[in-house]
């Protein structure tokens, strides 16, 4: 299917992961697709790796600049901006390993995970219905997490930032509608989907694949998402297939929200 032929859309945090996976169905589904990140090397590469209807440009979602300066080159080149998917994000942990518990993480460290998660994401809304507003239309895709549903006692700043863009996202969308405009804002809250983001958390010693199994342990499903199935999301929210959806959660975590955070019981039982 070609939902998105003759849409134009940007992607924050491209270079690897979700952001490449939602990049490139994109691009599959008929989209001009700007790939954007600070791994430039990385960000470069995977653009290329898409074909012509993909590019990469640099791109820090804290900066106001940043976004001034890339949304209105593409929109100058392109005419127009449909779709923009806020997925850079940052667990905190990419550096070193620190406390982010409630007691012990520091102001530093909860403002770093702020500046990129909350921050680009409202950042990059504003940006989004200015580029909009034109055409009275777009879609605006913002990534969550289900740590911005439930609590995460070890990891502070991620969860409150997230759970913050998932309120954002109620937000915008009811200020598009007031202002009567056609421009949709919806979150996707992912689990437990295997990407680079998780290796801090699993580590590299010997209690690696213990640290995988547990991560999955409570999830119904028994495994992890994968970056491609959030992508076949987020491309039907970007579609015309999702007009009558904004301000809305649509969950992609296995059925770990459905209820219990116990595993299934074995067959049989």
């Amino acid at each position: 299917m070609q939902r998105l032929t003759g849409t134009t859309a940007l992607v924050t945090g491209a270079a690897r992961g979700i952001g490449l996976a939602v990049a490139r169905r994109l691009v599959l589904e008929g989209a001009q697709v700007l790939l954007t990140d600070i791994r430039d090397a990385e960000g470069a590469l995977a653009a290329d790796g898409l074909g012509a209807s993909a590019v990469y440009q640099r791109l820090d979602v804290r900066e106001p600049a940043d976004w001034e300066r890339v949304v209105a080159d593409w929109v100058q080149q392109h005419g127009r901006l449909d779709v923009i998917v806020n997925n850079s994000g940052i667990t905190g942990f990419e550096s070193h390993a620190s406390a982010h518990d409630p007691e012990h993480v520091s102001l530093q460290a909860w403002r770093a995970v702020m500046a990129t998660n909350l921050d680009g994401v409202m950042l990059g809304c504003q940006a989004a219905i200015a580029a909009m507003r034109a055409a009275g239309r777009g879609s605006i895709i913002n990534i969550g997490s289900r740590s911005g549903v439930v609590g995460i006692p070890g990891a502070a700043a991620y969860a409150a930032s997230k759970a913050a863009v998932r309120n954002h996202t109620k937000t915008v969308a009811l200020w598009c509608a007031e202002q009567g405009l056609s421009i949709r804002c919806n979150v996707v809250q992912p689990a437990a989907v295997l990407t680079p983001l998780w290796e801090p958390v699993f580590g590299t010693g010997p209690d690696r694949e213990a640290n995988i199994a547990a991560a999955v342990a409570s999830s119904p499903l028994q495994r992890f998402g994968t970056p491609d199935e959030v992508a076949a999301l987020v491309a039907y929210l970007a579609s015309e297939e999702s007009t009558y959806c904004t301000g809305g959660e649509f969950n992609i975590d296995g059925g770990l929200l459905a209820g219990t955070a116990a595993p299934p019981a074995p067959a049989g039982r």
